[in-house]
């Protein structure tokens, strides 16, 4: 599978875990960075993830920062983009199963290199569920376009 993967400072260490072991499983992995450790912006890896998967260059996402959560919220802004959040293994795959999450995001200051990778491998083996659950990717999609129509509009 194609993986974009992206961390800011205080997810760089767990990053660089999460993309060792995913080349070493055989997936393709697109390294967004950072680098090192050095203090950054965490919405400019959001955006770099976000756009690999929203524009088909990638299969899915795995973000890492300190809680998660800026990560989640830059990439959520990303047309076609539904990042969740994840603290456990059930949470990941109903955000898979329910919700066809397609970038998973990582509080690094919560989960040690063990529990990631847990929750990447459920987000990676969980399939999306259908059924009612697509009438409401539907109506979120639908949102999505409306929300983006009312921003040309301005």
């Amino acid at each position: 599978m194609k993986i974009a993967i992206g961390a800011d400072h205080a997810g760089f260490q767990l990053k660089e875990e999460l993309r060792a072991n995913l080349a070493a499983a055989g997936h393709d992995v697109i390294d967004h960075g950072t680098g090192n450790s050095e203090s950054t912006d965490y919405p400019d890896y959001a955006a770099g993830v976000a756009a690999d998967v929203s524009e088909g260059r990638a299969e899915r996402g795995i973000l890492v920062c300190s809680t998660g959560v800026g990560m989640s919220i830059a990439a959520n802004k990303v047309s076609g983009i539904r990042a969740a959040l994840a603290w456990n293994e059930d949470e990941v795959r109903l955000t898979r199963e329910h919700n066809d999450a397609n970038v998973l995001t990582i509080g690094a200051k919560y989960h040690d290199t063990e529990q990631a990778e847990r929750l990447v491998d459920v987000f990676l083996t969980t399939s999306f569920s259908g059924g009612r659950h697509s009438r409401r990717l539907d109506k979120i999609e639908n949102l999505e376009r409306k929300t983006a129509q009312q921003g040309e509009s301005q």
